[in-house]
This record gives C-alpha cells, sequence and structure tokens, in this order.
C-alpha cells in the first residue's frame, strides 16, 4: 500500500472533468423532438394550402398551427439545451404531447373537422408521433430524475 491507499502497482482512475450527462437519453429526445415539430411546422406553414384540399384541413388552421409549432420546436430546444434540463418544463413536455395526442384524435373523429381519408390517415398518424415522444420522453424523465437521486 502507498500513503494514498491505493495498492502498489494499481494505478488510480482519474476524476472525469465534469459529471456525466444524467440527462442524456432526454435531451436527445427532446431535440429529436424539436425537430420534428419544426418540421411539422414548415409543413403547416408552407404547404397550408396546398394540403388543404387532399387533407380536408381548413387553410385558416395552417398558419396558426405552423407558428405555434414553430414556437413550441424553440421550446423544446431550449429545454434540452440547459446543463441540467429543469424538471417542470420537461414535465408540461410530456404532458403537452400526451394532450396533443388526444386533441388530434378528437378532431379526426369527432366530425369537427371533414376530413379525407388522407387527412385522417395524416392526423391519426401524427398522433401517434406524438404518443411516442410523450412516451419516450416520460421514461428519458423518469431515468433522469432517478440518476439525480442517486
Amino acid at each position: 500500500m502507498t500513503t494514498t491507499g491505493t495498492a502498489i502497482g494499481t494505478a488510480a482512475r482519474p476524476a472525469p472533468a465534469a459529471g456525466p450527462d444524467t440527462a442524456g437519453l432526454l435531451r436527445k429526445i427532446l431535440r429529436i423532438d424539436s425537430w420534428s415539430t419544426a418540421a411539422f411546422g414548415v409543413v403547416m406553414l408552407a404547404g397550408g394550402s396546398p394540403l388543404s384540399t387532399p387533407l380536408g384541413l381548413p387553410t385558416t388552421w395552417s398558419l396558426p398551427i405552423g407558428i405555434a409549432m414553430l414556437g413550441g420546436a424553440a421550446a423544446l430546444a431550449l429545454i434540452a439545451g440547459y446543463p441540467r434540463i429543469p424538471t417542470g418544463p420537461a414535465t408540461a413536455v410530456v404532458a403537452g404531447n400526451a394532450l396533443s395526442c388526444v386533441a388530434m384524435l378528437v378532431l379526426t373523429f369527432s366530425g369537427l373537422l371533414l376530413l379525407t381519408g388522407p387527412g385522417v390517415v395524416f392526423l391519426v398518424v401524427g398522433a401517434v408521433v406524438v404518443a411516442v415522444f410523450a412516451g419516450l420522453e416520460c421514461v428519458g424523465l423518469r431515468r433522469y430524475l432517478q440518476a439525480e437521486r442517486g
């Protein structure tokens, strides 16, 4: 034994320069969600009029939905960029995605919109994608909170 407490012939491991990113999974999912939300926002802004007839989505909905999606994408990127992801906003993301999924399904099947067959598929696929993000972000948030606790 040496005076530092390590056995002779073994090397002490250097301490890492910075702690591990315990939010790695959550951060990655939030970033992917941010990019896909931005892409959807661009599609709604640029393609609102051309998509209106084939999908049955009112053109007047495209602009506010597109702007909201771009704002949401910016918020997701901001949350993902924090050195330590704030749990309140991350929890709000999970809840917001879950509510968005339900809203899309309600819009699809309530008869409120006169969707075409492709329009129904568009909204149902969108709802599934949002539900998958909500589930993955929930898993990532749980792992992050567990790692932070100990």
